[in-house]
């Protein structure tokens, strides 16, 4: 059926068009040739029983028709995340306490009734009828107690597509979405343009499809949390999954800039790591990455990086005693002291108490006596060798004399000024990854306090540094005081549950401004949604989220996002195998 002049404002322009066409032509003169509303107004309309048609634009509108017995946090997600194309409409009514109460009785009374004649029949009251019951009493108790008061609610939801088959398709994809959680949508058939004229910001409410729901209830529809996340001066990370918008997030600008980063082998959390990194070097951050797995060394070749690569016959070297020469305070030094006593106790295996005191008072020793020139490791070795710790010079012999004396036991010969430093250590042996990771780890901290500036530390498979309690707890206090010298720690790691079953695990993570959370699996998906809180939609978005998505927990902001590189950044960060070995 075609109609022009159905609805109000259809007909407001049709008299006023009328009005305007009988004016005086010198008095149409004055307003011009074309008036504005003939730019505005839509040229036709057509209506259908369950869908309007308006300018070529497809539209339906549905109604909620029934609703789940318990309401729970989060109990519309589903619609607020809807990925189409939607306007959603709330239209909420107190309830006088007066008029409420009288009603809530009867409807008690008639339950009650029901339910006795039930019993005296000898028949089964099913829940049918007590859960109702029960629901009533509590809720008349709390509006008596002043504790709840009483709405009437309706919930419309407009579609648009560019054609029937497609409003289709998205009207039982809706209709699908919300019967998941309960909630079943009915189409306004034969009131489109009433239910048009409902969706409208003009609060009228002409369907009047009305659900009486407390006011805890009806607080839990409305989605307090704003699933856009865009920062001034922030970096781009990919499209907000919900609705299409940019997510621009600045680390630095949170109350820390630490992040951590967990997926399943291949999701993409190396590729979105390095994603990051080239858009932060565009700021001015200045990047340092431990990479055990060779994965970053294409990237550092095509920004002029510095590309270490550390091994038992590499040539750069990095002295676990080396102490930025800017170190005056005595608390720095105290503060080194404590993390190389980490250092030593992983090197050697693990120390008792009085091996930890000889430990501290050694080093203590060597750097009052070394005014010219960093310590080395031999400088430890014989202060411990002269206080008697012959077992603990044993556990460390072969860093000074033996096959491992050139991996540890040298000076410094790297520098951290380039933009972009990579540090290789694939080629170390199993056992001694660890160690370096941790030795790099205090470098770089050093360096930092020495000269802070905007800077980012990614440690890549950073599950290995939780292995061991002292680096473990080396890793949790340097998350810690990083914000002091500007300093962003990233870890990243596939290990999930191993991370978070681990007391210094779980501090880093609440030490982590920034959550980057990609695929999971049924075996970490309980720990990760336990340890950051997430909802049910998260949770099913993680498990079955592609490769390259991700959700992103910046403080209090929760937003699902879809990681995009350019066609020029893409080549430089790739490891997909049929890319880089194609010909």
């Amino acid at each position: 059926m075609k109609t022009q002049a159905l609805t109000k404002p259809i007909t407001l322009v049709k008299e006023w068009k009328k009005q305007r066409d009988e004016r005086p032509k010198e008095l149409a003169l004055t307003f011009g040739e074309q008036d504005n509303l003939d730019v505005l107004s839509y040229a036709g309309l057509e209506e259908q029983a369950d869908y309007l048609c308006i300018d070529g634009v497809y539209i339906r509108t549905l109604f909620i028709s029934g609703y789940p017995f318990v309401a729970s946090s989060g109990w519309l997600d589903n619609l607020i995340n809807f990925n189409h194309d939607a306007d959603i409409s709330y239209h909420v009514h107190e309830v006088d306490a007066l008029h409420a109460l009288p009603k809530l009785h009867r409807k008690i009374t008639e339950l009650e009734s029901q339910r006795r004649s039930m019993m005296r029949d000898g028949k089964i009251v099913g829940s049918e009828i007590t859960d109702p019951l029960d629901s009533a009493m509590e809720l008349r108790d709390k509006i008596q107690r002043g504790q709840e008061k009483l709405f009437q609610m309706s919930i419309e939801i407009a579609l648009r597509a560019d054609s029937l088959p497609e409003l289709d398709k998205v009207t039982k994809l809706l209709e699908t979405t919300m019967s998941a959680r309960l909630f079943y949508s009915k189409s306004a058939r034969y009131q489109q343009l009433e239910a048009l004229q409902t969706i409208l910001p003009r609060g009228e409410d002409q369907l009047n499809q009305k659900r009486n729901l407390d006011s805890s209830s009806a607080a839990l529809t409305f989605p307090f949390m704003s699933s856009e996340l865009v920062h001034e001066r922030g970096i781009l990370y990919g499209v907000n999954k919900s609705n299409n918008s940019l997510v621009i997030l600045d680390r630095f600008s949170l109350h820390n800039a630490n992040s951590i980063t967990f997926a399943q082998s291949g999701s993409g959390k190396s590729y979105t790591t390095k994603v990051e990194i080239l858009r932060q070097l565009m700021q001015g951050t200045k990047v340092i990455v431990i990479d055990p797995e060779r994965e970053y060394k294409n990237l550092s070749e095509s920004v002029g990086g510095t590309y270490i690569k550390l091994s038992a016959k590499s040539k750069d070297k990095v002295n676990p005693f080396d102490l930025a020469t800017t170190f005056h305070v005595k608390s720095d030094l105290s503060e080194h002291i404590q993390d190389l006593t980490e250092v030593i106790s992983l090197m050697a295996e693990g120390l008792e108490k009085p091996e930890k005191a000889a430990v501290d008072k050694a080093i203590l020793k060597i750097y009052k006596k070394s005014k010219t020139e960093q310590p080395l490791l031999q400088d430890l070795y014989a202060e411990l060798h002269n206080l008697g710790h012959l077992q603990l010079c044993e556990r460390l012999e072969k860093y000074i004399s033996g096959s491992l004396a050139g991996v540890f036991n040298t000076h410094t010969n790297i520098k951290l000024e380039n933009r972009l430093v990579i540090f290789d250590i694939k080629d170390m042996p199993e056992n001694l990854r660890q160690i370096m990771m941790l030795i790099i780890s205090n470098f770089v901290q050093n360096q930092v306090k020495a000269k802070p500036e905007k800077r980012l530390l990614v440690i890549d498979e950073g599950w290995l540094l939780l292995e061991h309690e002292e680096s473990a707890r080396f890793v949790a206090g340097l998350v810690r005081r990083a914000r002091k010298y500007y300093l962003g720690v990233s870890i990243i790691s596939q290990q999930a549950n191993d991370f978070l079953h681990s007391e210094y695990g779980r501090a880093i993570a609440s030490q982590s401004a920034l959550r980057i959370l990609m695929r999971q699996d049924t075996t970490t998906i309980k720990g990760v949604v336990s340890e950051f809180n997430l909802s049910e939609y998260e949770q099913n978005f993680l498990l079955t989220c592609e490769r390259g998505d991700a959700l992103i927990v910046a403080d209090q902001n929760h937003v699902a996002v879809k990681v995009v590189a350019s066609d020029k950044e893409h080549p430089l960060i790739t490891t997909n195998p049929a890319e880089v070995f194609s010909t």
